[in-house]
């Protein structure tokens, strides 16, 4: 009977103890305690089984925080992890923060990480700032000549707003706008080439970073070229559009005079045909009269007569005045 007791305590020792290595990790647990965490026992261990928290991610950064001198405890860490944060990167970021003397708190590293930036690269930008180009940036100087710019941008990351504060592509759109701005008020183009420098201490003047993520440390003009004549383009454009313009204008007074002249033709033709009208009612009117009485056949004889008197009397004087004109020319042609 006591043996049957012994091997019924024996099997139920065996299986709490493999029940208890099933849930409780002892090295990690050994190696929490011999580094001195608070707050890693079997009880949590066994918790964070029964919440699905892989321990070793916890575990694990709590140790090296607690190594590097950061005060962080298992349930901020367990939190984060179950929050859907990176638990190492945010430990990461705890103990280089630290190390740079730089002023972050576990709540602020946990804030910027759950809102999916990245906090340890934020703080490498807090310590080693971050150097970013401008894609070529074009401006036009008051004379009409094109300028083309970009710039370098060293940017530090600014932990206190880099939750809800703008990205880069903010910044580099502020400081392409400026550079334009810049380069839109000088008077010629000659004063940016000879004063690159004072683009970036203009735009630098203007607070850029107001509202973003990083604080600007400079900008520096890498390089600036001479583009195209814009001015004289837009001048050549706009005198190739007056041209057309007028040519229109031309093109349709022109028309308009082909149309009228096609009107006094048609209207010529048109009194012409009533002159013919006309005439044809003389000798109508004239048979009338003499059918009438109105009018003997002398008179009609007489008025024939003087008709065709008229006609030679203007016959000669068109014969005369043919010979006044060929008269010098054909004696000229005799003498020679």
């Amino acid at each position: 009977m006591d043996l049957v007791v012994l091997a019924v305590v024996f099997i139920v020792a065996l299986v709490l103890l493999s029940l208890f290595l099933k849930f409780v990790p002892v090295p990690l647990w050994i190696n929490a305690r011999a580094a001195g965490v608070e707050g890693v026992n079997p009880g949590s261990l066994i918790g964070m089984r029964l919440r699905k928290v892989p321990q070793d991610r916890v575990v694990s950064p709590l140790i090296a925080a607690v190594k590097a001198g950061v005060p962080v405890n298992v349930n901020q860490l367990e939190t984060h992890y179950l929050a859907g944060g990176n638990v190492d990167r945010v430990v990461s970021a705890l103990i280089s923060a630290h190390r740079a003397q730089i002023p972050l708190s576990f709540e602020k590293a946990a804030a910027i990480d759950l809102a999916g930036r990245n906090v340890l690269e934020a703080v490498r930008m807090s310590v080693d700032p971050k150097v970013i180009e401008t894609p070529v940036v074009a401006g036009v100087a008051k004379n009409g000549i094109e300028m083309k710019a970009f710039a370098r941008i060293t940017l530090r990351a600014n932990i206190d707003q880099f939750v809800g504060g703008a990205g880069e592509q903010t910044v580099l759109a502020r400081v392409g706008e400026g550079i334009v701005t810049t380069i839109g008020s000088a008077d010629t183009h000659k004063d940016v080439m000879e004063r690159p420098d004072s683009i970036s201490k203009t735009v630098l003047a203007k607070g850029l970073d107001a509202g973003t993520a990083f604080e600007i440390l400079s900008i520096d003009i890498a390089d600036v070229i001479v583009g195209q004549n814009i001015g004289a383009r837009l001048q050549t454009d706009q005198a190739e559009a007056d041209k057309k313009i007028a040519q229109a204008k031309a093109e349709e007074r022109r028309s308009m005079a082909v149309a009228r002249e096609q009107e006094m033709k048609a209207y010529t033709q048109e009194m012409q045909a009533k002159v013919v009208e006309a005439q044809a009612q003389i000798p109508i009117a004239i048979a009338e009269a003499l059918a009438a009485g109105r009018m003997g056949v002398m008179d009609y004889y007489n008025m024939r007569n003087l008709q065709a008197d008229t006609d030679m009397r203007s016959g000669i004087s068109k014969l005369s005045a043919g010979d006044a004109e060929s008269g010098p020319s054909a004696s000229t042609g005799a003498q020679s």
